[in-house]
């Protein structure tokens, strides 16, 4: 299986998406490298990133996940380096 290097950038401008959001960092744990969160309180959002290392198919789906949630954006960045695993 092919894996790819990536970052999922995310702004969540409504609190209330929180548990959804940290639902779907959950099941998808085995795949995240790691994860840093910063709550910009003056101008009450929080600013997400997402180090992960999986196939490019279980990246974009989470990334659409994300995206759905009202008041989240989402932006994904590539790295062009491809591991295979397996």
């Amino acid at each position: 299986m092919e894996t790819r290097v990536a970052v999922i950038s995310i702004i969540v401008e409504k609190e209330e998406a929180a548990p959804r959001l940290n639902e779907l960092f959950h099941r998808s744990r085995q795949w995240i490298i790691g994860r840093m969160g910063i709550p910009y309180r003056q101008k009450n959002v929080s600013i997400v990133s997402i180090a992960l290392d999986a196939p490019q198919d279980v990246i974009a789906a989470l990334a659409g996940q994300i995206g759905k949630l009202e008041g989240v954006s989402v932006k994904t960045a590539y790295s062009s380096l491809i591991s295979k695993e397996g």
